[in-house]
């Protein structure tokens, strides 16, 4: 049948899963040991979700090398899962020598709080600056302010010059600037190459 061909098995999607949310919970533990584990499980886990995204085993995936019946097996999923494992390795060795580091230095591999985050939390709870800001105590014009009033002077320039440009009166919409087709602007200079068309 055509449609079992394509319906991957239950029980293998049930352990995708299992990996998926055993290893997330990992992930969020503090100890380096666990969350390396769960590196471990979701890695596990997306690489068999691949397997079963990649449709039921067949021949080997060489032109010529199978019956003319049976069908061959993707190769393209058995790539991207190679690719995964070694992702995985490169990752599962990086956390490996962190919470080694860790042991070295603490005595235990379990993630402190930082001490910034908790400064940064606690004025965020109070609705407090977590810097200070130089310019709030010099009187005058604000940042904001000024920022507004340079926006609303480009804003004109714009209005001003977008009438000009679209009257075509023959007038240079940019005064001192030659036109780019080489021929001379109404201040009488060449265009930009020169004047030579």
């Amino acid at each position: 049948m055509i449609v079992l061909d394509t319906v991957p098995s239950g029980a293998l999607v049930l352990v995708v899963g299992v990996l998926f949310a055993a290893g997330v919970y990992l992930l969020l533990e503090r100890s380096l040991t666990r969350v390396l584990l769960g590196f471990v499980l979701v890695s596990n886990g997306a690489s068999l979700a691949i397997l079963v995204a990649g449709g039921r085993a067949g021949a080997s995936p060489i032109v010529g090398n199978a019956p003319e019946d049976e069908r061959m097996s993707d190769p393209l999923a058995q790539a991207m899962i190679l690719t995964s494992i070694v992702i995985t390795l490169a990752l599962v060795a990086f956390v490996l020598a962190m919470a080694y580091r860790s042991w070295q230095l603490n005595g235990h591999d379990e993630v402190q709080d930082d001490v910034e985050d908790r400064r940064i939390a606690r004025l965020a709870a109070r609705n407090a600056p977590s810097y200070e800001d130089a310019d709030a105590g010099e009187p005058g014009v604000s940042l904001d302010e000024e920022a507004a009033e340079i926006h609303d002077e480009v804003a004109q320039v714009t209005k001003v010059r977008a009438p000009e440009a679209a009257s075509g009166d023959g007038r240079d919409p940019a005064p001192g600037m030659g036109r780019r087709d080489g021929r001379a602007g109404n201040d009488g200079r060449a265009g930009r190459d020169g004047g030579r068309a």
